[in-house]
């Protein structure tokens, strides 16, 4: 059953919890803003407009997770996210007919694609997990490199204990090894972990495991889900779609 966060108190099924293995970009980074404003850094080229960047920024994003999912379902390694996400930008700058002679050229699209590395927090996700790490082991699991993770970290000032990715574990979200290797590693079984993300495949794979599932609601993540079956899905739905809400009210439960 899937309690929301307008019950007072975290639910029973929770006490047993050790650590929150927690998705990083989207869930805990708010990485659209972060992308957008390194595009508005520079001269936008045309026939790109200014009002054309957001769209931009999430077709982007969103062809990351298609060539993920290819990844995983060709049953090939974690591709590296720099490599990707050039490719990427320059296949949705073609299709715009943006040439790489514009103002956007190699230089200004590896800038660009360095800018994954810089992203901002969530405005709740900062204090949320200092509160949080009161009480839990609060860790990444996510897609990518180590590097990626690390430069986001120290950008993003987010207090993790540890940071474990793909490139890291070997293996790639959804598939199940993943979050064996994570929980091997913090010495825990699966029902003492939750995994906490903004998008329902993560939480899906990781519940079929017999880990605990708690669902961030972004702006800019899984917008071509179903909210009410994504709410039947998870053991835990928090609305981090503003300020106060997300990882501040997640701590806020762990504390009553």
């Amino acid at each position: 059953m899937t309690i929301l966060v307008a019950l007072m108190a975290l639910p029973s099924s929770f006490s047993g919890v050790q650590a929150l293995i927690f998705d990083l970009m989207g869930t805990c980074a708010d990485w659209h803003t972060s992308i957008v404003s390194a595009m508005k850094g520079h001269p936008i080229p045309p026939p790109l407009v200014d009002s054309d960047l957001p769209a931009l920024a999430l077709e982007w994003r969103a062809g990351f997770f298609r060539a993920i999912i290819a990844s995983f379902e060709a049953g090939e390694e974690s591709p590296d996210i720099d490599i990707v996400h050039a490719r990427l930008l320059d296949e949705l700058l073609e299709a715009r007919g943006v040439s790489p002679d514009s103002g956007w050229d190699s230089k200004r699209r590896a800038d660009l694609v360095h800018a994954w590395h810089d992203q901002k927090p969530w405005p709740d996700s900062v204090e949320g997990l200092k509160r949080l790490k009161d009480h839990l082991m609060v860790v990444v699991l996510a897609n990518g490199t180590t590097r990626l993770q690390l430069d986001i970290i120290r950008s993003s000032k987010l207090p993790f204990d540890a940071l474990f990715s793909s490139q890291l574990l070997q293996a790639t979200k959804p598939n199940k090894n993943i979050y064996l290797k994570a929980l091997d590693l913090l010495a825990l079984q699966p029902s003492q972990a939750a995994m906490v993300a903004a998008h329902a495949y993560d939480l899906r794979a990781a519940a079929e495991l017999g880990m605990k599932t708690i669902y961030i609601q972004r702006t800019t993540e899984d917008l071509d889900e179903d909210m009410d079956k994504v709410k039947a899905d998870v053991d835990l739905f928090v609305d981090g779609r503003d300020e106060r809400g997300g990882l501040l009210k997640l701590a806020e439960l762990w504390n009553t």
